[in-house]
């Protein structure tokens, strides 16, 4: 008897192991439960023609490929493909704080670290940084070669030509992936190590994540600060090699520093405007000008933080604001799917901000702006050659 309960037992274990990091997904990121949206035939027809771009989807982080169609989370490339999306940013995340917050965070607690190790991550990543990043990489190479021609990994202006001309085709329904970091923490402190990750084919650096790193202060961090000497090197070097800098959760001297540095337009990947959602995760209106001024690319996010209402209406309200405070040139999606956080859709239900939009009189040409028109226009001219 006591042999059967201890086999029992174990069973039990490896189970609950086993599937402990599909559980975790799916508690953290949800959406909430809702009727289907409804979309107008003028809404289906130009969504249908829209080439959407989302800048902000932490998908890798997660115990799935991108091509695994799955009920749990935001975004695969089944639900990318239904909600027309030509191009996504995927973005890596390294390491967060316990008791995460958007006031104050320091930076020796790692909540990443058990996300992990429960996942089955190789040895290699459990305690650097660096290679977490490196692996997730080789998880979206993994992903495009099964993808066979629907996932096309874009590090380049030819690249992205040639997924706008698969697309225009009709022949297929490709979509683009980006490789972006949350955080330049896995650089380690070592400047050797940004040309490493461009070779791996990331193309955006986010300066800082939750916390302050070598790079300069966090939104959300203790100090504060502006770039350090290092950052400021940093920064120098992603221009050299034509990087994107993200800007998303640096602190407000931070984004001064950088915008005073570099001649070359940034981006907010995800955010919200302050002056419509005043919340400590949204900077000043005053430096999202200040970003739109030298040419950057500010992604509105769907969750609470980001723009209070996370209903298709709210977003779409918040992209509206966007527009008329620094123009639809200026102004993209950038939804923080996969982030562990709640929304209100998933990738596959994008229409239904093209229908809001419409709702709130945008016209064709802005919304075809700001759901990714803007975005491909910008990589052209940035991306390497």
């Amino acid at each position: 008897m006591w042999k059967k309960l201890a086999v029992a037992s174990i069973l039990l274990l490896v189970t609950g192991l086993w599937y402990l990091p599909y559980g975790l997904e799916g508690q953290f990121n949800r959406v909430i439960a809702h009727a289907p949206y409804s979309i107008s035939n003028q809404a289906s027809r130009l969504h249908s023609e829209l080439n959407i771009m989302d800048w902000h989807a932490d998908t890798l982080l997660w115990k799935r490929a991108i091509t695994d169609r799955v009920s749990r989370g935001h975004v695969d490339l089944s639900r990318l493909q239904q909600g027309n999306v030509a191009l996504q940013m995927l973005t890596v995340v390294t390491k967060s704080p316990s008791g995460q917050n958007y006031e104050r965070n320091g930076a020796d607690s790692d909540r990443i670290t058990s996300l992990v190790v429960a996942q089955r991550w190789p040895v290699r990543t459990w305690n650097s940084l660096y290679e977490r990043a490196l692996y997730q990489a080789e998880k979206l190479a993994e992903a495009q070669q099964d993808a066979a021609g629907d996932l096309i990994w874009v590090r380049s202006r030819d690249d992205l030509q040639q997924l706008m001309q698969a697309r225009q085709s009709k022949a297929s329904n490709p979509v683009g992936v980006m490789l972006g970091m949350e955080g330049a923490h896995p650089l380690e402190g070592k400047i050797e190590h940004v040309q490493h990750f461009y070779d791996a084919g990331y193309r955006m650096i986010g300066l800082q994540h939750f916390f302050d790193n070598e790079l300069g202060g966090s939104l959300h961090g203790v100090s504060q600060q502006g770039l350090t000497p290092f950052g400021r090197e940093v920064v120098a070097e992603l221009d050299r090699l034509g990087m994107l800098i993200d800007v998303a959760h640096s602190s407000e001297q931070v984004v001064r520093d950088v915008l005073a540095q570099t001649q070359r337009p940034i981006v907010v990947s995800h955010t919200g405007f302050k002056g419509l959602c005043d919340t400590p995760r949204n900077i000043s209106d005053e430096l999202m000008q200040a970003i739109a001024a030298k040419g950057g690319i500010i992604a509105i996010g769907y969750w609470p933080a980001a723009v209070c209402d996370t209903s298709p209406s709210g977003i779409a309200s918040m992209l509206k604001y966007g527009i008329e405070l620094v123009g639809a040139e200026h102004v993209a999606l950038g939804s923080d799917f996969d982030g562990s956080v709640v929304t209100a859709l998933d990738t596959s239900e994008l229409a239904a901000i093209t229908q809001a939009l419409l709702d709130l009189q945008v016209s064709e040409a802005q919304i075809a702006q700001v759901m990714g028109q803007s975005s491909l226009n910008f990589l052209f001219t940035m991306l390497p050659e």
